[in-house]
């Protein structure tokens, strides 16, 4: 039997509405899911140590190690790989190269927290963690308006524990963005539309990805506009989405450097546009030279395109990329068919930008980071989870824990993940 796609209907509950139980199912996941990333990257430390070359070539500074042992450890499950951009950013700015790569407003916040509290490191994970929280809270506001509340807190539990949910409290950008994303659609499905406006500007400071938020805001307003509860007026707030992104450019441009250096600055990792959906064929490409190298057992020869590393784990990443671009098939489908085409709209959008560019050496580079701040695939996830058996839950809340420890494990070591 097939399920019918619904429209867009009023919340049972009104926009003013106490946010204490949307706080408290936010904050047992978040906790829940802080439990494994910590337990799952100090135990990791414990048993193998770090990879020092790794960590030498990346962050030869030691901005993602400024404590001393212990205090070291404690922050190493939230401290690696791009965190070193992030912090480095925030310190002295940016330069016209390389660090254009990665938008603003992230390490803004991070450079005055890190004046506040004295530690820019220590400002990047509670911003982190803080920004979590919150958009742990909006995203089952907005979950309770579209499947209800037990599909809304499956949804929530199911996204803390997705592997990619590793870097929601590491200092990386990606937890800002799921709360600014979340809110902005909130805003809209509420009829709150400067709000959306002004949050979905911030998306688009945040990732170049926010300005993909216009998708989901127009079907939105398109939606209400029908029904009769927003006006032709209602859709100016929306052209406040890109201001994000020109206020990124234009602080270049009178700075002295290129306004466009947000986009040249991709080819660093070799990210290029292949044609829409050209990074599905090469992904499946690079899945099956990873199935030779394992199967061959020996780095020697390299089935594919070196770029850096063990011929061996980059032959294991890209099947495990894959994987997680197959398992999002049907969960952009149930999007699709089961909530408003403006959730299942934004998700095939926001796929199509990395599929469209995919970086050359590794094709499906970073996926799991991409999948996690898709927050209508985990909306659907949650309602499926709520209507199907227990068996169900738990083999797929098993999965996402094995695989959430797993790569926290590989990050805190130093080992590169995604």
């Amino acid at each position: 039997m097939g399920v019918t796609v619904q429209k867009p209907q009023a919340s049972p509950r009104p926009a003013t509405h106490p946010w204490r139980a949307d706080f408290a199912v936010a904050w047992r996941a978040f906790w829940l899911s802080r439990l494994v990333v910590w337990v799952a990257g100090i135990g990791a430390i414990a048993v193998w140590g770090v990879h020092a070359g790794h960590r030498l070539a990346f962050d030869p500074a030691g901005v993602t190690r400024p404590f001393g042992a212990v205090g070291d450890l404690l922050v190493a499950p939230a401290a690696r790989w791009d965190s070193v951009w992030f912090l480095t950013i925030a310190d002295s700015g940016y330069d016209g190269g390389d660090r254009t790569a990665f938008f603003p407003l992230y390490p803004l916040l991070v450079r005055i927290g890190g004046t506040l509290c004295g530690s820019p490191l220590v400002a990047a994970i509670a911003i982190s963690c803080a920004a979590f929280v919150v958009g742990l809270a909006a995203l089952h506001r907005l979950a309770v308006i579209e499947v209800g509340e037990e599909g809304a807190r499956w949804a929530v539990l199911s996204l803390a524990l997705f592997p990619g949910a590793l870097w929601f409290s590491a200092a990386y950008s990606e937890s800002l963005f799921l709360m600014v994303s979340v809110g902005a659609v909130l805003a809209a499905r509420q009829g709150r539309w400067l709000v959306a406006g002004a949050l979905g500007a911030l998306a688009a400071a945040t990732r170049s990805a926010g300005l993909l938020l216009l998708v989901p805001l127009a079907l939105l307003w398109l939606d209400a506009w029908r029904a009769r509860e927003a006006r032709v007026p209602d859709l100016l707030w929306l052209v406040g989405v890109p201001l994000g992104l020109a206020a990124f450019c234009g602080y270049l441009a009178l700075a002295g450097h290129p306004a466009d250096a947000p986009f040249s600055a991709q080819d660093t990792w070799h990210r290029s546009l292949a044609g829409p959906w050209a990074g599905v064929r090469d992904g499946v490409v690079a899945a099956w030279d990873g199935v030779r190298q394992i199967a061959h057992g020996s780095d020697d020869p390299v089935y594919f395109t070196r770029a850096a590393g063990d011929p061996m784990a980059i032959g294991r990443h890209n099947i495990a990329l894959l994987a997680c671009l197959v398992a999002a098939v049907p969960a952009v489908i149930g999007a699709l068919r089961r909530l408003p085409l403006a959730y299942g709209a934004y998700a095939l959008a926001a796929l199509l930008l990395p599929l469209s560019y995919p970086v050359a050496p590794q094709p499906l580079m970073s996926l799991v980071r991409f999948e996690a701040v898709l927050f209508p695939l985990f909306i659907w996830l949650g309602w499926w989870l709520a209507r199907g058996p227990a068996w169900r839950r738990a083999a797929v809340i098993s999965i996402f824990v094995a695989g959430l420890a797993a790569c926290s494990a590989l990050f805190a070591t130093w080992h590169w993940v995604a």
